[in-house]
């Protein structure tokens, strides 16, 4: 059940599900033309528009078959233990309930790159993962030695992964540290909070630029919890801009073409597991990242 946010008062069904889900907006269309959505309890028309504190019941099927890959998938190292790409938005990492969409596993196997056959079935290879709406460095062991070398790295706190956050509003210090706990939010579990049981999270931030309205940040993250950058943004009042999830404006969103939030993990650096050599990764920003951020600039 999804309380509908102030944030998405008077857009279309589909177009609010697509922010909510991290789905494209034709597959929530679909979902709300097969009677997959209640509104209120009854099932509504796709062009019907939201009204804050409605209730939107949303009952996703598991994928009939496996995800078509993408090909756009850009390598930015790769060896024979290790490969990092720079994911682009509206792929994920790996299969789960509910996503019938290219995933990064899917898309590596069909370019015939070999992955390492540690870990969950249906995540093997997965060292570390990016939100669908995410784009940036993201890494995917190749060997086995890779895998368990770089599983106890991520846990022990030695990758250093850097994010460019644009968010709403001047962060006031513009440089600071969020050290806030995370869980699920008690009452709308379908989102992450600041809550007093949740897992410790910290976050650093530095303000790389001021715009009008807005700040382009550099935030390094010391744990990795879900929407962690995210989250910790939007509960000092800076939302990631487009990110109406967590509160942002969606009317700027719109003017600036963002159906999702400006951030993107810009940088990840690590000791080769093989190797030891230090290994540092850059990610150039997605296409409609950069249009966001020159409209900004503008």
């Amino acid at each position: 059940m999804l309380p509908v946010p102030e944030g998405l008062a008077g857009e279309r069904i589909d177009a609010a599900l697509s922010r909510l889900l991290g789905l494209s907006r034709s597959q929530c269309a679909a979902l709300v033309a097969n009677g997959n959505v209640l509104l209120d309890g009854t099932v509504p028309p796709k062009s019907t528009r939201l009204v804050p504190g409605s209730i939107l019941e949303v009952e996703v099927p598991e994928p009939e078959a496996k995800p078509e890959p993408t090909t756009d998938l850009e390598v930015l190292f790769e060896d024979e233990d290790l490969i990092v790409i720079n994911k682009p938005v509206g792929v994920a990492a790996h299969t789960g309930p509910g996503w019938d969409g290219p995933t990064v596993i899917s898309s590596l196997e069909a370019a015939g790159v070999r992955i390492s056959t540690s870990g969950p079935t249906e995540r093997q290879g997965i060292v570390q993962r990016l939100d669908v709406g995410t784009s940036g460095a993201m890494m995917v062991a190749k060997s086995e030695l890779a895998y368990g070398r770089l599983k106890n790295a991520f846990r022990n706190r030695e990758v250093r992964k850097i994010y460019h956050a644009v968010v709403e509003g001047h962060p006031d210090p513009s440089r600071g540290t969020i050290d806030a706990p995370i869980g699920r939010h008690p009452s709308r579990t379908w989102r992450m909070a600041v809550t007093e049981d949740g897992k410790r999270s910290i976050t650093h931030y530095d303000v790389e630029e001021l715009m009008a309205g807005a700040a382009l940040l550099e935030v390094n993250l010391e744990t990795g919890r879900t929407h962690q950058i995210r989250v910790h943004m939007a509960a000092i009042g800076h939302p990631c801009v487009g990110d109406v999830f967590y509160g942002a404006d969606p009317v700027r969103a719109d003017n600036l073409g963002l159906v999702r939030q400006w951030l993107h993990a810009v940088e990840v650096e690590f000791k080769h597991p093989r190797t030891e050599e230090r290994v540092t990764v850059t990610a150039p920003y997605a296409e409609d990242l950069r249009d966001a951020l020159e409209k900004l600039r503008g």
